[in-house]
């Protein structure tokens, strides 16, 4: 038997390969844990959405600012209100400007607007300058360690202390907390230690009202191709209850072309296109937006992962 090898979600290409497994997952916040019989394994799943690019264009609307963020092909609309928290990486309060170049976080979980290029309603807006300081927005657990353990927080008698909502914060409050964190030094350890100068406690974003987005289709009855099934058959995963599939061989089974990006991958034939992004719920259908219920995700090195709903409607 081949023995699967499970690699982290988020990898900046789209490798193409070969094995059989079939392990299970079980998931906390910002992560979901992979496991079969000779391997156990963390995936990390990002408990934020980070958008990247420079400040393209401003248009200023009754209810808030769009911000049109390019990132060389890629685009995205960022919206800002009088609530948005907007800091440059120092920790200092700015005004977001065309040419600036930002890291804008949304929380993963928060429902997107079904509208293409896809539109972010961020937790947190920073604007990247020459300036000497880093940021870390993410869910921090009891030990103020973040879900990757990349970073832990040594808060001292130095560090500015405030929440999104306005209430007054203690150390004990960053415990299991969203937070944003500004900070300028860190240790070589793993994880890396810092005593940060200014955090945020993020206690705002469960009460975000859901915003409507593109339903998934009726669920049909699963149509059937016998090689596709197979492959499915002999090659999955399943995270967080999900079945997830090979999307390469299954797509080229099924007479898509596809094309690798550096996140993911558009698959099309005909008038019919898929854009695929790792890490990321959210997934196009020529120029709408829709949603997995799981992330797609590099499983095993050399191929990307799906969830099952996909291979059934391609077979349709």
């Amino acid at each position: 038997m081949k023995m699967t090898k499970v690699v982290p979600f988020a990898m900046s290409a789209l490798l193409l390969g070969g094995a059989i497994g079939a392990p299970t997952a079980s998931a906390n916040e910002g992560e979901a844990v992979v496991t079969n019989a000779e391997t156990t394994e963390q995936q990390v799943q990002p408990t934020f959405i980070k958008v990247t690019g420079t400040v393209e264009n401003v248009d200023v609307r009754e209810n808030g600012t769009s911000y049109t963020v390019m990132d060389g092909d890629n685009t995205n609309i960022v919206i800002a209100n009088k609530e948005s928290f907007i800091f440059d990486n120092t920790g200092k309060e700015v005004k977001l400007q065309k040419g600036d170049k930002v890291s804008a976080y949304s929380y993963a979980k928060k429902p997107m607007l079904a509208i293409y290029p896809p539109q972010y309603n961020p937790e947190v807006i920073i604007v990247e300058t020459e300036a000497m300081g880093s940021v870390e927005v993410d869910f921090f657990d009891k030990n103020l360690i973040d879900t990757d353990n990349n970073l832990k927080l040594n808060v001292g008698e130095d560090t500015k202390l405030v929440s999104a909502s306005g209430k007054d914060v203690k150390l004990d409050d960053l415990k299991e907390q969203h937070l944003a964190v500004f900070y300028t030094i860190a240790t070589m350890s793993i994880p890396a230690q810092t005593p940060p100068s200014k955090v945020i406690v993020l206690d705002t974003i469960e009460k975000e009202e859901p915003i409507e987005v593109d339903p998934e289709p009726t669920p049909e009855p699963a149509p059937s191709n016998p090689a596709v099934q197979e492959i499915i058959k002999k090659d999955f995963y399943e995270v967080e209850g999900t079945k997830m599939v090979p999307l390469r061989l299954i797509a080229e089974e099924l007479g898509f072309k596809v094309e690798v990006t550096p996140k993911g991958a558009i698959i099309s034939k005909g008038a019919v296109s898929y854009t695929i992004t790792r890490g990321q719920k959210e997934y196009g259908y020529n120029k709408a937006l829709r949603q997995f219920k799981v992330a797609p995700a590099l499983l095993e090195a050399g191929k990307t992962y799906v969830p099952v709903e996909l291979a059934e409607e391609l077979m349709k």
